[in-house]
């Protein structure tokens, strides 16, 4: 495994539910960089949307949270998704195209951690918010 491997810095999803495809960039415990990448053949794009085919918000939020529980970067300790806040998609991404997603810590309180999250196709903003995640 490399170092820009999200498995080998300690992401515990596994396929089919890994929207990670390399790390860019990261500081441990603050930020981090990724890229995801959904080839046409990817089964969602058949039905969302036919002709006009779009990658999901619900699977773009889980990418952004994923590569905030990589910014968080914590060995030996696990983050889970514990909110989701105001999050807007004022483009789409579709396939084939080259997702970059960014995550940045703003805080943490107790367990719970908050990211500052965008992904971004080219210049174009495909979603931005606010994630929380906790340890479990």
């Amino acid at each position: 495994m490399s170092a820009d491997d999200p498995i080998a810095l300690g992401l515990p999803h596994r396929a089919p539910f890994v929207f990670v495809d390399a790390v860019v960039a990261r500081t441990a415990g603050e930020s981090a960089e990724c890229v995801k990448k959904f080839p046409a053949a990817t089964p969602f794009f058949a039905g969302h949307f036919p002709g006009t085919p779009l990658v999901p918000g619900v699977i773009l939020v889980e990418a952004l949270a994923q590569t905030a529980g990589l910014a968080a970067g914590q060995p030996g300790r696990s983050f889970r998704l514990t909110a989701i806040k105001a999050m807007k998609f004022p483009a789409a991404a579709g396939p084939d195209e080259e997702v970059r997603l960014h995550a940045r810590k703003v805080a943490v309180v107790g367990g719970l951690w908050q990211f500052d999250v965008r992904a971004m196709v080219g210049e174009r903003t495909v979603a931005d918010g606010v994630v929380v995640l906790s340890e479990a």
